[in-house]
């Protein structure tokens, strides 16, 4: 039987979870233009199950170069020749559905293999170069978890060398990846921006080819309800759908992570939290009771936003005026701060002023104020 998943990749087969079809097929429409694009969104808020769902989807009509650069240790980034090894070594591990032409993975073996000083990042394009040429279909790259390149100036290099062949295959017909699918939290600015000296200009970006990525990415309640409409065929508990639906969003502001965390604890802890039956907990009542469960908890997410009020002080500053003291900031794009706030999901937009992203996080950051713990 299927259950509620908040770690790592959500796959339909074994777990509960949105019906992410809708979604695939907005950023499919982007991949047919031919558009190289960043899904930046918060921790945990289904970048990389969607990059699943998608390449799924997507693997028909294209050949899906699919990567996680978690899979590249700190010295693949040491130099440039490091970094093209352990990317070659990342695209030859095996995985489904994508086709090498053998000339191809010859030459990424052989390039994986070389020494010290022997390869260059504009040879390893050369290759793909080749690839594209010879591909019985278009090809797309996908890389997840780009933030694991943060600080890494070789990264920037390759996003240089993605960019140059972006403009090529427009002005000058020649092929390159169909699409160039970057996911992860920080946007490629704030690398830029952690990586280059002061002096020079923050906003010339190696990805300032990227086109707007507009596609929504929270559950609103229909979508919820359908996820539990899956539960309750499994479990017959009667639950109003569409009530219970609408009080998590409320909570939630469709936070995926948040979403599918309160509906695991119904499931998984109904007789802890004192219901005497599945039915009865999941209620308006058994989701007020996951919600309390889930701020008393220690969790990947909380903690990642606790550590950014460690590190980054002006935004928690920010942060405690909007709460405690109900000071009302207007969104402005070219404020560092805001930016940040928005791009770590503690914000969005309420109008033109910028509110704090779902009511669980004001409650869990009011609790970390009020005990002045920041």
């Amino acid at each position: 039987m299927k259950e509620f998943n908040t770690t790592a990749v959500c796959v339909p087969k074994r777990h509960y979870m949105v019906d992410l079809t809708e979604r695939v097929k907005q950023i499919k429409t982007m991949v047919d233009a031919g558009k190289y694009f960043t899904i930046n969104r918060g921790r945990q808020y289904g970048k990389t199950t969607t990059l699943y769902i998608l390449k799924g989807y997507l693997q028909p009509e294209y050949e899906v170069l699919s990567l996680d650069f978690q899979g590249i240790g700190s010295a693949g980034y040491r130099t440039e020749e490091d970094f093209v090894q352990s990317l070659c070594r990342l695209i030859k591990r095996p995985r489904k559905g994508l086709t090498i032409p053998d000339e191809i993975s010859g030459q990424l073996e052989a390039f994986a293999a070389s020494g010290k000083g022997e390869v260059k990042l504009e040879e390893l394009f050369d290759l793909f170069a080749k690839w594209w040429e010879i591909s019985e279909k278009p090809i797309v790259l996908m890389i997840d978890e780009v933030d694991s390149a943060a600080n890494n100036q070789v990264f920037l290099d390759f996003l240089a060398q993605l960019r140059e062949s972006y403009i090529r295959r427009d002005t000058e017909d020649v092929p390159a990846f169909q699409s160039v699918i970057l996911a992860g939290v920080t946007d490629i600015k704030h690398l830029k921006s952690k990586i280059r000296d002061e002096s020079q200009h923050k906003v010339n970006s190696p990805w300032n080819i990227a086109a707007d990525f507009l596609v929504r990415m929270e559950f609103n309640a229909k979508e919820i309800a359908g996820m539990l409409s899956e539960y309750e065929t499994d479990h017959q508990t009667g639950m109003k759908l569409e009530e219970v639906a609408q009080y998590i969003e409320d909570y939630t502001s469709g936070y995926p992570f948040l979403v599918s965390r309160i509906c695991q604890l119904i499931d998984l802890y109904w007789e802890d939290m004192g219901f005497p039956s599945l039915s009865g907990a999941w209620t308006s009542t058994g989701v007020d009771e996951a919600v309390k469960r889930l701020l008393m908890e220690r969790n990947t997410l909380f903690e990642s936003l606790t550590d950014i009020l460690l590190n980054y002080p002006e935004l928690s500053e920010l942060i405690r005026k909007i709460l405690m003291e109900e000071k009302k900031f207007t969104y402005n794009p070219l404020w560092e701060s805001i930016v940040q706030m928005e791009m770590y999901g503690f914000i969005t937009l309420q109008g033109q002023n910028v509110v704090i992203a779902n009511r669980i996080f004001e409650m869990l950051l009011y609790n970390l104020y009020a005990s002045r713990s920041y």
